[in-house]
């Protein structure tokens, strides 16, 4: 991706998460070299912050995603059983933008539609060795109601719904009827080690720095 294109993605979606009454906290609008400094250091070790990507397929408006990590704890606490053992990410998916089907080892999250278009997931279950099972039915609960789907079923997600997805199920989405405004509250979180992809793809993308940054995204860290 061109850093120009970044550039204007993070004014886009800023400006997009504020109609929806979501205001960043200040580390979002530090300059570069702000982000550098030893006061960062905390929000560079847990990957806070501006986080776009194309998943290295060179095409954001169909494949991709807007991220902002708010927060985040350390993978060390998870093995401790105590500390900060969460984060929360605000996302934007454009309408028909996909997220590519993917699993998580040990990330459990709540995907919730916070307003906007509708989110739709398209949601299969697991089999014994961690890949795909195409026959088997799915139950994932949704703001306290167990759903089950066909292999593959699709959950449609109205603003305000939600859905729990446990480690393993595999699942992508995408927004329909205009874009929609998503948070995600999880487990510790991981990008560089716990996303797995059903397509060989990356989740960080390239970028051709054109311009200078407007922010440093978590991938500049």
């Amino acid at each position: 991706m061109k850093r120009s294109e970044i550039n204007d993605i993070l004014a886009e979606g800023d400006a997009f998460m504020r109609q929806h009454g979501v205001i960043l906290p200040p580390f979002a609008y530090w300059q570069p070299e702000q982000l550098r400094r030893d006061e960062a250091a905390l929000i560079r070790d847990r990957g806070l912050g501006w986080d776009i990507t194309d998943y290295g397929e060179g095409r954001f408006h169909e494949l991709g995603l807007f991220l902002f990590t708010t927060r985040n704890g350390a993978v060390e606490d998870l093995g401790a059983g105590m500390g900060m053992l969460y984060a929360e990410k605000i996302m934007i998916s454009r309408d028909k933008q996909l997220s590519p089907m993917h699993r998580h080892n040990i990330k459990a999250e709540d995907i919730i539609n916070r307003g906007g278009g509708d989110l739709v997931l398209e949601i299969w279950a697991p089999d014994a060795t961690g890949g795909i099972d195409r026959e088997a039915k799915v139950t994932v609960p949704s703001d306290g109601v167990d759903v089950t789907l066909d292999p593959g079923g699709l959950l449609r997600l109205k603003p305000g719904q939600s859905v729990t997805l446990l480690p393993g199920i595999w699942h992508a989405f995408w927004a329909e009827g205009g874009d929609c405004l998503i948070g995600e509250v999880s487990t510790v979180n991981d990008d560089r080690t716990d996303n797995v992809f059903e397509a060989p793809i990356s989740r960080f993308s390239d970028v051709d720095e054109d311009v200078s940054p407007t922010h440093l995204l978590v991938s500049d860290y």
